[in-house]
């Protein structure tokens, strides 16, 4: 057998596999091939979207199942041993896994990322590859275990037989937390992006904490009843029979395969404990309060708990002044776990303060940029009373009749001291518009209002901009506020991908986190947002991806300006497209400018290996006292208007820049062609012409949109020349009627000639570029001429017809070329 000539797989299957083997790995559970471990990530052009291919390592070798420590990247024996030693080690660094190999079947180049060996890069021959027991002497000895944590660090991954598997950012933060237990660290954080699954990340940890600790007691805390509820009859499951909610009311709650369960509960109705489960589930308002009465947790010994995980803890329960920090306090002998999405540092308040830094990171950026997290547009709305303010006339009186206080108001006071409907109605208008245009007005929709009563002003400005859907069903659009029952009662249907309705909610902050709003498309921003920690968690209501549903971007649409933190250098997830539209421009962003510096803007065109996923051309595929808060003002009759006409979009070094749609492009054409004689020659030197526009779109610059959007009825050649080098554009009409008028179809017999005259009046009509493909005779008025072999042999076969059609394009550019 010559070695050189079998394939990459050859090698794995005949040399590569046996010298593991021989080495003791066993190949059922300690190794696995061709191991895809991201989705590869999603690329919005438009309308269309794609995903890009996924990274996938040839082998990862694991001590036990989900507990990586080795990587071995295979080549044909045609090629190095080493040669794919620089591809494991980009793989190794994603991973966390501390050693990467080589081979291509005649040996291995063995790399220690560990940093404790003599030699950091050797090469091994195949009966020389290191056995599990070495590598994980390696492994414990660089992460610094003792035969004792060792044991922790490798307690079972719970498995339900479905095959679901965590994901490897999951397998890193869950291998991270328990080895930072196993060396006796108390204070645990774990920053993990809205929607990458923290809930099964900490039932992954308490599974292996009891699996190492049998019969420990575990307290799982959040704010909100929905995260308890939620997080009881779906992630954490398998612990029915050992699990109760520290709560007095009973709830039914469905679970996300659509069975219901009742929410087991282990306080009766005068809140005596029921000290016999070993795992609770705590909302911090019914086990904490400022009366004596209303602190639950006393109840409990100090040293009760043994684990608690705090979810969501940048919300202020590590703060010191916190009234949740007491709870903390009480049992601070037990190994605390702090879950967050956005570590809070300030002046008065830090998570890393309490907890330490984070074991392990997994942010937007690196979400989006795996495939796990939905991309997002932008559509910065700027209407002219927030950006120029309002002041009164002199002795205007408000709705009520009293006189309004002679100020400037600005965007800080509307819907929080003085309200104009207008400006409410205004934005009621777009957000429909932005769906009716979208065409897809069933698309669940958050918008976050200034407070309460905003929101319900808001809802009745929907209500009435859309009243046939409110009329096909009155839960089109809804407020859910914590004050409003009806509303918090339809929170669970806004979140079920299965329910219709409500498809628009109004609300202030009770959306803002914990939500798991998977096929949320619209999120709507009319009230400002000054912390960056909310900024991300307000975004990551949408970054949610829904294959069933096909939501793989989200659209944020801000009024108020809060995505000025795109800006500040600790977001890390910036969005593909930032659009503000003028006075008299459609709310929908144009068809398509991609953030430049995004790899989807390069040169290079699109990766074949990219699977289309959505492609638009493809079918198949109340009263306020006078001792309460100062009453608002509320104004009729001011009137509010869209202002603004430009494009802002990151450039490579991350600036925003803003300029006219007009310059973008100009500058978009210029830096593919350099000058008018560079464009022609690529023109003229293209045999296929739409496949140069076609580059053109795969880069971001789809031509057709850009027209629409300028309002140029050109041909993308003409516009291309009159936008970029100010070259006088002449319509497709004209250049059919020059090309008539040379009549440069004499050579061709009568039936060709027919043919070409309908393929110019083709072009002419609907501006069609790939006139030699075949297809265009299976459509009228070709089918009337003939069959497509027919047709074809008109020009004396497939070659001719295809020169004709070369030589008709040729004719057609004749005069600018």
């Amino acid at each position: 057998m010559e070695k050189r000539s079998l394939s990459e797989r050859d090698i794995c299957t005949k040399f590569i596999t046996p010298a593991l083997r021989s080495a003791g790995w066993d190949e059922v559970s300690q190794i696995r091939e061709e191991v895809s471990f991201t989705k590869g990530r999603i690329i919005v052009r438009g309308r269309m979207v794609s995903r890009g291919e996924g990274k996938r390592a040839d082998y990862i070798l694991s001590v036990k199942p989900n507990i990586p420590i080795a990587i071995i990247e295979a080549k044909d024996n045609r090629q190095a041993i080493g040669a794919g030693l620089q591809q494991g080690l980009g793989y190794a660094e994603t991973l966390n896994i501390p050693f990467v190999f080589s081979s291509n079947g005649d040996g291995f180049v063995f790399h220690d990322l560990t940093g404790m060996s003599d030699t950091v890069e050797q090469t091994l021959t195949l009966e020389e590859f290191p056995s599990p027991d070495e590598l994980w002497q390696r492994y414990c000895l660089w992460k610094g275990l003792t035969p004792e944590g060792a044991a922790i660090a490798l307690q079972d991954y719970h498995d339900d037989g479905s095959g679901k598997e965590p994901r490897y950012y999951q397998v890193n933060a869950v291998n991270a937390t328990i080895e930072a237990m196993a060396k006796g660290q108390d204070r645990v954080l774990l920053v993990m992006a809205t929607g990458t699954g923290k809930t099964y990340t900490a039932f992954q940890i308490i599974w292996r904490f009891r699996q190492a600790y049998p019969g420990k007691r575990i307290l799982f805390l959040a704010d909100r009843n929905v995260l308890i509820d939620q997080t009881m009859v779906n992630d954490f499951r398998p612990f029915l029979g050992k699990m109760a909610k520290l709560s007095t009311q009973s709830r039914t709650i469905e679970r996300a395969d659509g069975s219901k369960t009742d929410v087991t509960l282990a306080l009766d109705k005068k809140r005596r404990i029921d000290t016999s489960y070993e795992i609770y589930m705590g909302l911090y308002q019914a086990i904490t309060g400022p009366e004596e009465s209303q602190k639950l947790y006393r109840e409990f010994s100090k040293d009760f708990f043994d684990l608690i995980i705090i979810d969501e803890c940048h919300r202020g329960s590590a703060a010191d002044d916190s009234a949740w920090r007491e709870i903390l306090d009480h049992f601070s002998a037990a190994t605390q776990i702090g879950l967050t999405a956005t570590p809070k540092e300030t002046e008065y308040a830090s998570n890393i303060g309490y907890f330490g830094d984070p074991v392990y990171s997994y942010t937007l950026k690196q979400g989006i940029r795996d495939g796990f997290l939905a991309p997002y547009k932008v559509i910065k709305v700027h209407i002219d009373r927030d950006i120029q303010g309002y002041r009164p006339e002199k002795g205007q009186l408000d709705r009520d009749g009293e006189e309004i206080e002679d100020r400037i108001y600005n965007v800080k006071d509307f819907d929080r001291t003085l309200v104009l409907d207008d400006r409410t109605k205004l934005v009621a208008q777009k957000v429909t518009e932005f769906l009716r245009d979208s065409g897809d007005r069933m698309a669940k929709t958050i918008i976050f209002c200034v407070d309460q009563e905003h929101a319900a002003r808001m809802r009745q400005a929907l209500v009435n901009q859309n009243a046939d859907l409110v009329a096909a069903n009155h839960r089109y659009v809804m407020r859910i506020t914590g004050n409003d029952k009806e509303g918090i009662d339809q929170l669970g249907n806004f979140i079920d991908p299965e329910a219709a309705y409500p498809v628009i909610v109004t609300t202030s902050r009770l959306l803002s986190t914990g939500v798991d709003a998977q096929t949320c498309r619209l999120i709507v921003l009319d009230r400002e947002v000054g912390s960056m920690t909310e900024f991300k968690q307000i975004v990551g209501r949408g970054t949610r991806v829904h294959e069933d549903t096909r939501k793989l971007y989200f659209t944020l649409m801000d009024f108020r300006g809060a995505s000025s933190h795109f800006a500040d250098p600790v977001f890390d997830g910036e969005p593909v497209q930032i659009y503000s539209p003028g006075p008299d421009e459609p709310i929908t962003p144009p068809d398509e400018t991609p953030t430049p510096g995004d790899e989807t803007t390069t040169a290079e065109p699109v990766d074949p290996n990219e699977t289309v996923v959505i492609d638009p051309g493809n079918a198949n595929l109340g009263h306020v006292g006078t001792s309460g808060p100062k009453p608002k003002i509320y104004v009729d009759g001011i009137g509010a208007l869209i202002v603004a006409e430009r494009v802002e979009y990151l450039d490579e070094q991350g600036r925003l820049v803003t300029e006219s749609l007009r310059d973008f492009t100009r500058k978009a054409f210029q830096r593919h062609f350099v000058s008018l004689d560079e464009f022609l020659r690529r023109w003229n030197g293209t045999e296929r012409k739409q496949a140069l526009f076609e580059e053109l779109a795969a880069e971001g610059i789809p031509l057709e949109a850009i027209a629409q959007e300028l309002n140029l009825d050109l041909d993308p050649f003409d516009l291309i020349c009159h936008i970029a080098f100010d070259a006088k554009p002449l319509t497709r009409k004209e250049r059919a009627e020059s090309v008539k008028k040379r009549d440069v179809f004499t050579k061709y017999g009568p039936q060709a000639k027919v043919v070409l005259e309908a393929l110019l009046e083709k072009y002419a009509d609907e501006g069609v570029m790939n006139l030699d493909d075949l297809g265009v005779l299976k459509i009228a008025p070709f089918t009337s001429m003939g069959s497509v072999v027919e047709l074809v042999n008109a020009f004396g076969g497939k070659p001719g017809f295809e020169q004709a059609v070369h030589d008709l394009q040729t004719a057609i550019y004749e005069e600018s070329a």
